[in-house]
């Protein structure tokens, strides 16, 4: 099939998480993306989580689909190579620290001199501007800025992480969302014979707390509305119950959200609790809010009878939302994300004497009934520097050499 992004080609200056989750968001819906890595070790993201082998699963995953150069970015020649390439390209991604292309000279005036139409998005900590957007600052920092770190975890316990780095994944979003939009309005403007972009509407400015603090729901306006500071709830969601984990008897748990009006109803009828169910009080979810206590207790004493596969069983046939708990040994052996190619096999070295066989997960969204299939699991380092410098910049073997 052809991709929709075919024949957008972008350049990635950026390392870890958050670019290179917006380049493997282009690439994997059809974008040339030109990966500029530093020489000798790369993208740090090679090492990390790296139990065997010489890459990381983690490399494998967010760099898939792309192409991997390396130039030197302490040189003048490494530099001027960057520039150049910019004016083959349609999108430029770098999430450095702010400041940090200007100081080698790569301006914004720099890069609209080589290409007028370049659309250039930047992810840091705190953005391009303000007081903050010196300041250096991962994604666990960014996220503690937007308010998400305050509401993980147990409300008698610190706040804890969740077990991704979502920071930068959402930042990532936002970020390959931002090149598209602005793909489509340069687009429109050529369409309509109007001028190009300027400058600052090419510019896409992606900060981490940001990222964060626009996932957080009503945080903001519940606070200034009503005074409500959000707490930890742990499994629970403020405001909204029944929902939470419950254990079952065979060691497992399960996840029942039954909060809706009419599921309720339903919902304490199968676990045997028709007088809650009659209960004028627990009719909406602010009474059943106010009582999430005695309604968890009820829940979980009914789950304690029964397996995880009896509980969801009884459950499922009732019409009550619930599942389990999945590990990833869970979601490699589901048929749902079988069917929908949502596991895609490649052989990859693993550390082992031999390649080994391994599953990485499909393309999101769906464009039809199946995920796309994943052309490559992330390039060697340096792959195709003689390929993009020679069909890019039309430099041979001997200009490489030197």
């Amino acid at each position: 099939m052809t991709l929709p992004l075919d024949g957008v080609r972008v350049l990635e200056l950026g390392n870890y998480i958050a670019a290179p989750t917006a380049g493997r968001m282009l690439a994997d819906f059809g974008a040339e993306v030109i990966k500029v890595e530093r020489p000798g070790a790369g993208d740090e993201l090679r090492n990390w989580r790296l139990y065997a082998g010489t890459t990381s699963m983690l490399f494998h995953t967010i760099n898939r689909n792309k192409k991997s150069i390396v130039l030197d970015l302490r040189t003048e020649q490494g530099r001027k190579d960057v520039v150049d390439l910019a004016a083959e390209c349609d999108i430029l991604l770098e999430n450095f620290r702010p400041g940090t292309l200007e100081k080698w000279g790569i301006t914004s005036e720099v890069l609209t001199e080589a290409n007028p139409d370049l659309i250039v998005t930047r992810i840091s900590a705190f953005g391009q501007t303000g007081p903050m957007s010196d300041r250096p600052g991962f994604a666990a920092v960014a996220e503690a800025y937007g308010g998400f770190r305050n509401l993980v975890g147990d409300p008698d316990r610190p706040p804890v992480r969740v077990g991704v780095s979502i920071g930068d994944s959402i930042a990532g979003l936002y970020a390959a969302f931002g090149s598209v939009m602005a793909l489509f309005q340069r687009q429109v403007r050529r369409q309509a014979g109007s001028a190009s972009l300027a400058a600052g509407e090419r510019t896409i400015d992606v900060a981490l707390n940001e990222s964060s603090l626009s996932m957080m729901e009503s945080l903001i306006p519940d606070y200034l509305a009503y005074g409500v500071e959000r707490e930890r709830t742990g499994g629970r969601m403020e405001g909204i119950a029944p929902s939470n984990a419950y254990p079952c008897n065979d060691g497992h748990a399960i996840i029942i959200a039954g909060n809706g009006d009419a599921i309720f109803h339903r919902y304490m009828d199968t676990i045997d609790r028709p007088d809650l169910a009659a209960d004028p009080d627990l009719a909406t979810n602010a009474g059943r809010w106010r009582r999430r206590d005695e309604l968890d207790s009820a829940i979980s004493d009914w789950t304690g009878l029964h397996s995880r596969a009896e509980a969801l069983a009884i459950l499922d046939k009732a019409g009550v939302p619930s599942g389990p708990i999945y590990t990833a040994a869970d979601i490699v052996a589901d048929e749902q994300y079988a069917s929908r190619n949502m596991i895609q096999r490649f052989t990859v070295d693993a550390g082992g004497d031999e390649p080994a066989e391994v599953g990485f997960v499909g393309v999101v969204p769906v464009i039809g009934e199946q995920s796309i299939p994943i052309r490559s699991v992330g390039p060697e380092l340096g792959e195709h520097t003689r390929e993009v410098l020679a069909s890019l910049l039309g430099r041979t073997d001997e200009e490489q050499d030197d």
